[in-house]
């Protein structure tokens, strides 16, 4: 990061995101690293209910892409209500309105997936647990992969916050054994503690940009862009870019199975660039079926790194990909219609 005078401006500059515990933590970080860098540069918050704060009771996998938490947020920006977006990167669409850019990303947490057991139970990983235990996810990435080595588990959907899924879990008449949850979550939260195993590959991949932060302007702000200039990170900003290309060529929505892991080797020299070992994964709904492949490459640029997760995507599509995500998009077609006809059924 970069403590570079910020431009002369007469403006406030106010910083949006969801009404969640945890988004407003993360726009608060974001805010105390913009005013650390500017002190004399004013900045305010306001915070907002999404589409996916509003349904907490349908599977995310039925109600449709990651726009569902930034539209309402991204009506504010383009209206000029509000000047930056911090999202978490992870429910940020791989294709942004027009006008709108990503102007900044902060350094990431851990991406990885951790496995939070209900209090008072013994177990210390997923091997350890019984037949039928019963595991809240409401992720079908996360479900897809464990199915595949955990085949004699449940996985249930489970919504809400995080201090709501942490509440289901440890109610004493509650179905849940254990929960995943992504680790930058809990540790912004201050639920480190409760972490009982991180979950990390091979075992599970996580999803795309998971535990980055991103800001999103208006394209042509450019005070913003210079502000945010000072406070992003370039390392994960180019290793989100791999992922997301490669997200963005597999077409796959924040309900859709692809996992990632990347490590990013820096140049020794300290100059911009290094190698990218970048692994990414698509598997079928049930578990039977995982494509898994592994590029590893020098990358100079953003664009290079771009780059390589496109070719990532290709060789995934070539080789199962395509046919295992068509079936998903036929599958949750099926299921909307047939929540569809439920609902009008009731509705007469």
């Amino acid at each position: 990061m970069s403590s570079t005078s910020a431009p002369s401006s007469s403006r406030t500059f106010v910083l949006a995101s969801r009404t969640s515990q945890l988004a407003q933590i993360q726009t608060n970080i974001v805010r105390d690293a913009l005013a650390a860098a500017h002190p004399t540069v004013p900045f305010s918050t306001s915070f907002m209910t999404t589409g996916g704060d509003h349904n907490q009771s349908q599977a995310l996998y039925l109600l449709g892409g990651k726009a569902l938490w930034t539209k309402e947020l991204e009506v504010a920006l383009r209206e000029r209500a509000v000047d930056m977006l911090v999202h978490s990167y992870k429910d940020v669409p791989t294709a942004l309105p027009e006008g709108c850019a990503i102007a900044a990303v902060l350094p990431r947490e851990d991406p990885v997936d951790s496995l939070v057991v209900r209090k008072g139970l013994p177990y210390t990983n997923l091997e350890e647990m019984p037949e039928g235990s019963v595991i809240g996810t409401s992720s079908v990435r996360r479900v897809a992969q464990l199915k595949r080595r955990f085949p004699n588990l449940v996985f249930k959907d489970v919504r809400g916050n995080l201090n709501t899924r942490m509440t289901k879990l440890d109610a004493p008449d509650g179905p849940y054994t254990a929960l995943i949850l992504a680790k930058a979550g809990m540790v912004r939260l201050g639920w480190g503690a409760r972490i009982t195993a991180d979950l990390g590959p091979p075992t599970l991949f996580h999803a795309v940009s998971q535990g980055a932060l991103a800001i999103e302007i208006r394209a042509d702000d450019a005070e913003a862009a210079a502000l945010l200039a000072t406070v992003s990170h370039w390392p994960t900003a180019w290793a989100c870019a791999a992922e997301r290309a490669c997200l963005r060529v597999l077409e796959g929505g924040c309900s859709v199975p692809v996992g990632v892991h990347t490590a990013f080797e820096l140049r020794a020299d300290g100059t911009k660039g290094g190698r990218i070992d970048l692994t990414g994964c698509v598997t079928s709904l049930d578990g039977a079926r995982h494509v898994e492949h592994r590029l590893v490459e020098e990358v100079g640029s953003e664009e290079d790194a771009e780059a390589l997760g496109a070719r990532l995507a290709k060789v995934l599509i070539e080789t199962g990909a395509r046919e295992i995500l068509d079936e998903i998009t036929k599958d949750r077609e099926r299921k909307i219609d047939e929540a569809q006809k439920e609902e009008a059924v009731t509705a007469a």
